[in-house]
């Protein structure tokens, strides 16, 4: 039976390009993740904090390659779009390149133009305002680029940093999902916050904004 409605986001408008490096307030990059990362992204899912809101841990170096591996293949399947942040070299004490944290856009429904964000920022660089300038930059890049219509955030109720990354990233809070999400102390429920195309961002993202979410 024929769809009355056409996709909104026709297959191969996100795989038939390279996934572009996009920039970001505050000096920040976001690049696609390379291999050489590994390393960066074994430390960061040993961290507490991390671990409580992704639901994941890696045990060896192996693994971490084998999800920046799905990371770069979701991007020509177009399930999913993956970013590094860092701050790029020259702008560290040492000039070298920093690792501060991940953004991505998961669950892409292009027949619909809907996407859910989702991020993680290092101990290092949490209160500093890079998960709020992050997901502002691939919000604006999802809708003016690729022709999004709505871009959704879920977090639990009980992760106030995370809620506070939502607000001053633009989403608005639509309401609650109860006993959304099974974590490692039980059932939580979640927050579900939205963005849609016409929104404005409800304030410019600044300092302590936490450690984000899932």
């Amino acid at each position: 039976m024929p769809y009355l409605v056409p996709p909104h986001i026709p297959s191969g408008r996100i795989a038939d390009g390279a996934q572009p490096a996009l920039t970001a307030d505050g000096g920040l990059c976001l690049r696609p993740w390379e291999y050489t990362d590994a390393p960066a992204v074994l430390a960061a899912f040993s961290d507490p904090v991390i671990q409580r809101w992704h639901l994941r841990r890696a045990d060896s170096e192996d693994e971490a390659l084998d999800w920046i591996e799905q990371w770069q293949e979701a991007w020509l399947a177009e399930t999913g779009i993956h970013w590094a942040v860092v701050r790029p070299k020259g702008g560290t004490s040492d000039g070298a390149e920093q690792l501060l944290g991940r953004v991505s856009l998961r669950s892409l429904m292009l027949g619909t133009g809907q996407a859910e964000c989702a991020y993680w920022t290092l101990p290092a660089a949490r209160g500093q305002g890079v998960a709020p300038r992050s997901v502002t930059a691939v919000a604006r890049w999802a809708f003016d680029e690729i022709g999004f219509e709505r871009l959704e955030l879920a977090h639990s109720v009980m992760n106030a940093a995370s809620c506070r990354v939502a607000a001053k990233s633009g989403f608005s809070l639509e309401g609650t999902r109860r006993r959304g999400h099974l974590h490692a102390d039980g059932w939580h429920d979640m927050h579900i916050h939205a963005r849609v195309r016409d929104d404005e961002a409800s304030c410019v993202p600044v300092e302590g904004a936490g450690p984000g979410a899932p």
